[in-house]
């Protein structure tokens, strides 16, 4: 009985020093999500209207013959993923692991940001042109080169579309992974009749959308890049709170059946003392 209390202490002492750790990284990802939303939210305003802007020239010039929009007859797609570098948070990653070997042709070109995601897609055979980015540091500047190289690619005509396997984040406890296309352009953004204005485009919107693109797929990539981090630091904090309430319910029922072995090791030794004093 001894020994069965001893190990009920044990247990009660380590679940709690779990707690701890459980409930002081909810307290720092929640901390993170905040700060990391704020800036989701300044960097949102620019890329929605650089795409506002390209709407709006295409759905007046239809037949634009923009360099970047020139369909070609390439099969290949290549895939901008974003993962995290660190685990514990929840099925962030697994959701967007799961998907990408659901839709992705694992011979098409990848590009993955995010250890967690690179070291995974490796060992199943993607294909991976790139070396390991990390999601934690990286700025505006790396997606700038790495906007560069995929234009490079669409214009030589090695790869005839470009998209992004990402988890959307929808508000605090919500994350879906989400694959959207970036090039070629979707036939609802060439129509796009709120778009439908007439309007004097100088010098003109071919030489507009050769600059304007490069700029929108930037600034798309990074905007993607913060919405992922919200939701990783969302996944993470929602996790935290998951792992912290059931160890307050793990802790409660070690801490009933200590207290039910401690008063079944009382009443036998009154017992034990009253069956004594009957027999002298």
């Amino acid at each position: 009985m001894a020994q069965g209390k001893q190990a009920l202490k044990g247990r009660i002492r380590s679940v709690s020093a779990t707690r701890k750790i459980t409930s002081a990284m909810e307290l720092i990802a929640n901390a993170k999500l905040q700060k990391q939303r704020i800036q989701m939210e300044k960097n949102r305003e620019y890329a929605d209207t650089l795409r506002q802007m390209v709407s709006q020239i295409l759905a007046n010039n239809p037949e634009s013959d923009c360099v970047y929009l020139k369909k070609n007859q390439s099969p290949r797609t290549l895939t901008f993923m974003f993962t995290s570098d660190m685990g514990l948070c929840g099925a962030y990653n697994a959701n967007l692991l799961r998907m990408a070997q659901e839709v992705l042709d694992p011979q098409d070109p990848m590009i993955v940001i995010g250890t967690k995601g690179t070291s995974t897609l490796r060992q199943k055979g993607f294909n991976l042109i790139h070396e390991p980015i990390g999601s934690d540091h990286v700025d505006f500047y790396v997606f700038n080169d790495l906007a560069d190289e995929a234009l490079n690619l669409y214009v030589d005509g090695e790869i005839g579309k470009i998209q992004i396997l990402y988890c959307q984040f929808v508000n605090a406890v919500t994350f879906t992974p989400q694959l959207l296309t970036l090039l070629p352009v979707s036939p609802m953004e060439r129509e796009g009749r709120e778009f439908k204005v007439e309007t004097l485009f100088e010098p003109g919107p071919d030489e507009i959308l050769k600059s304007l693109i490069p700029m929108y797929v930037r600034s798309l990539l990074y905007s993607t890049h913060m919405q992922t981090k919200t939701a990783e630091q969302g996944s993470r904090r929602v996790a935290m709170e998951s792992a912290t309430d059931n160890a307050d319910e793990l802790i409660d029922k070690l801490t009933l059946q200590y207290n039910q072995a401690r008063q079944a090791a009382i009443t036998q030794e009154i017992t034990e003392i009253v069956a004594g004093a009957d027999a002298s």
